[in-house]
């Protein structure tokens, strides 16, 4: 198999693979397969990639070839037909090449799904039809800690005017999710629209330490357009509520929880490859070998063990969250808050695992491996930068008053 994918990862420079040339994916299996190989061709120039801060259009047109983007899709289109538990370790393989694109790819199953998750049986099948035989690839611009787009009601449409500070996935996805509410009252309308139109206008000023090629710019949204037949979720002007329509939050939590995991895991995996080759022993230490230096070998033993201890739970609730997706009907608001609750203690964990590791590698691979050129910080600025997306004190808060006195918590746009 080795002499079969190298050819892929000799062509990562110029994205030029041909997935063409091997066999569809049909297995779980073959599906994580598939995104180790694509986490090998991005993992090649990753620090190189991170520094430039360039617009990844050659990174998303290598999941789309790679198939990876129809993951959830149905088959009778050419997709996966795969669930969330393998989407999901999908995202933790690719973050673990490129952070970016790893989130990128998790937000992109996120606005996939969310047809399912808020929209008519009609909705669902005409959205996840298309999207699957066209390979869009979705961003979204839903903010809630911005005021609400304003959407206008004019009789067969609604007309879309705000701003966003926000917009995932801007210039490199086909279709973005928009979310405002209709002018005078408090109903949130979502819809999916073309990311390229002259409505929308993408500030390109995403300038921060860390996830530096996300797209997460600001966006002015003016004057888009959406029939009523579009609005998720809604018969004749009037929204279909069920306890299923909040399973959002708990979802694009778990996104994040793996492709934090994937970062750390390709941070230790980056920074064990470099103390096996590069790393010396401590003049001092009386050893030959830096993989023989005890306090490196405690510190990868330390650091693997919470990781898989990490990913193990973060596998087990995504089982359990498949389960409420074989039959949204029957969800509860109890079963809904214990579930979020359990996402809660994973996203917690994820945390803390995640930063530490990609903090740490560098007491492991020693004073020369800060080297700006080899890029090591970019695992700890990824972290460090989304993980400050909702405050992890308030994951921590749901556990405990879970335990404390039951207290389940409420769906908001955070929990």
């Amino acid at each position: 198999m080795t002499e079969v994918l190298e050819p892929f990862v000799t062509a990562a420079r110029d994205r030029g693979a041909d997935f063409a040339a091997l066999p569809t994916p049909r297995t779980a299996d073959e599906w994580l397969e598939r995104a180790r190989l694509v986490r090998r061709i991005l993992e090649v120039d990753a620090a190189e990639r991170d520094a430039a801060g360039a617009t990844p259009y050659d990174e998303v047109a290598v999941l789309k070839r790679s198939g990876l983007v129809t993951l959830l899709g149905p088959t009778a289109q050419g997709g996966g037909g795969q669930e969330w538990p393998l989407a999901y370790r999908v995202t933790r393989e690719v973050a673990a090449g490129d952070g970016s694109i790893g989130q990128l790819l998790g937000y992109h199953y996120l606005w996939f799904w969310a047809a399912r998750l808020v929209g008519t049986p009609e909705q669902i099948e005409a959205v996840e039809t298309q999207a699957t035989a066209e390979q869009w690839f979705f961003g979204g611009a839903v903010n809630p800690r911005d005021d609400d787009v304003v959407i206008h009601d004019e009789g067969d449409e609604l007309v879309y005017h705000g701003k966003k500070s926000f917009s995932t996935g801007s210039n490199v996805s086909d279709v973005t999710v928009l979310e405002g509410v209709i002018s005078g009252t408090d109903t949130h309308v979502f819809a999916i629209v073309p990311s390229k139109q002259d409505g929308i206008v993408y500030h390109d000023d995403w300038d921060n330490i860390g996830q530096r090629l996300t797209e997460s710019g600001g966006v002015t949204i003016d004057g888009v357009r959406v029939p009523w037949a579009a609005a998720a979720g809604f018969r004749d002007k009037v929204y279909q509520p069920r306890v299923y329509n909040t399973l959002n939050v708990p979802v694009i939590q778990l996104v994040f929880v793996n492709f934090y995991l994937g970062i750390a895991r390709g941070a230790l995996d980056t920074a064990a490859e470099y103390t096996r080759t590069t790393t010396r022993p401590w003049l001092h230490g009386g050893q030959e070998r830096a993989t023989d230096e005890p306090y490196i070998v405690d510190g990868y033993g330390d650091l693997t063990a919470k990781l898989w201890a990490a990913e193990a739970l973060a596998d087990a609730v995504a089982l359990e969250q498949q389960e409420i997706h074989r039959d949204p009907d029957a969800l509860t608001e109890q079963a809904r808050g214990e579930h979020e609750v359990r996402v809660a203690a994973v996203k917690a964990v994820a945390t803390d695992v995640a930063l530490a590791a990609s903090n740490a590698i560098f007491e492991l691979t020693g004073a020369r491996a800060t080297r700006a050129s080899l890029g090591f910080d970019r695992f700890w600025r990824n972290v460090r930068t989304h993980s400050l997306h909702d405050p992890v004190a308030y994951k921590r808060r749901e556990v405990g008053r879970y335990v404390l006195i039951g207290e389940l918590p409420q769906p908001t746009w955070y929990s």
